[in-house]
């Protein structure tokens, strides 16, 4: 099957064109982004490969189906960027990597919050300087501290698990609670309990109409001064702007994030010789406390084989076999 892939980093080449050795398809790779003013690229080909920037809102599948594109495959799990109602009525099937490695994210989650605790990006700069002060750089034992997990999948259960050896306590919350994270020792509450109880929050649920902004202003007053915030899920699950307003006041006292809801712009390229116009994403980084790392929790050779291996596998499979859990249908929409 002929298939463009589109957002394409040498990365992403290396890892498919690996993986393509035992599939044979003929791939072409383009480092733009599927907008409407990209998607003539698509034309001659059977299906698509598209990240998470990609745009598949209606204008740009109908163009995919007038091109007589059949599959579009997503190389990550998250969707909130296709319309998949509209891709169903156009007669194209949508696919994704729904597990590729839960540990990968749910590890990077831990990093931010360790690097956060103890500071270890301004004490990296610090030696470097020769500056050997400990002065701001006082940290908390893990231990005994309350951690709340919003959004208990693979990835959430996973981080249930490590903090839980770490010996936390972890408070859960999802719409389905998950047997795995009770069985380990996690304990699932509503969202205020959680709000009121963690030390840390750590933010592992998809972007849906409900999960939006869900931490904002009264969310964030909800919880313990000096709260830390981490989001590895999707941007526009915290509100930016209340985060801003909560690391002023110090409701917030520091905040992860490998996720940003202005990434688009900005991440998966070099723009270290331009003038950022996010003026909102320079505000944040400003902050001391503040770490912000470019969706990169994914980003690790075991996960980057998973994706490129089960990507080509829903190719493989179109149109009769590939995996049911890998297929989105109108059920997923949001």
């Amino acid at each position: 099957m002929k298939t463009a892939i589109f957002s394409a980093h040498t990365y992403d080449k290396n890892f498919l064109q690996a993986a393509n050795t035992n599939y044979g398809f003929q791939l072409q790779f383009y480092e733009q982004v599927l907008t409407e003013k990209t998607v003539s690229l698509a034309k001659n080909f059977d299906a698509i490969c598209a990240f998470v920037h990609d745009e598949l809102r209606t204008p740009v599948l109908e163009q995919l189906a007038q091109f007589g594109v059949k599959l579009i495959t997503m190389r990550c799990a998250g969707f909130d960027n296709v319309d998949i109602a509209a891709a169903e009525k156009l007669g194209i099937t949508v696919a994704r990597v729904p597990a590729y490695s839960p540990y990968a994210v749910a590890e990077h989650a831990l990093g931010l919050i360790l690097a956060l605790n103890r500071k270890l990006h301004r004490a990296y700069h610090r030696v470097r300087e020769s500056n050997f002060s400990l002065d701001g750089l006082l940290g908390f034992d893990l231990q005994g501290k309350t951690v709340g997990i919003i959004g208990t999948g693979r990835i959430g259960a996973v981080l249930v698990k490590i903090l839980l050896g770490l010996g936390c306590k972890v408070l859960a919350h999802d719409i389905q609670q998950n047997p795995v994270c009770i069985e380990l020792g996690a304990t699932y509450v509503e969202l205020e309990t959680l709000y009121k109880e963690s030390d840390i929050v750590s933010l592992h649920c998809p972007l849906t109409a409900d999960t939006h902004h869900l931490i904002d202003d009264t969310s964030i007053q909800q919880m313990k001064p000096g709260v830390m915030i981490i989001n590895t899920s999707r941007g526009a699950v915290v509100d930016t702007s209340a985060a801003i307003r909560g690391l002023k006041s110090g409701q917030v006292g520091s905040l992860g994030l490998d996720v940003y809801e202005g990434e688009q712009h900005l991440f998966f390229q070099d723009l270290s010789e331009t003038i950022i116009q996010d003026d909102m994403f320079e505000r944040l980084i400003t902050f001391p406390n503040v770490l912000v790392t470019a969706h990169q929790g994914f980003f690790t050779r075991d996960a980057l084989m998973s994706i490129a291996e089960t990507t080509l596998r829903n190719i493989e499979g179109y149109p009769a076999d590939i995996p049911q859990q890998n297929l989105l249908t109108k059920e997923h929409c949001i």
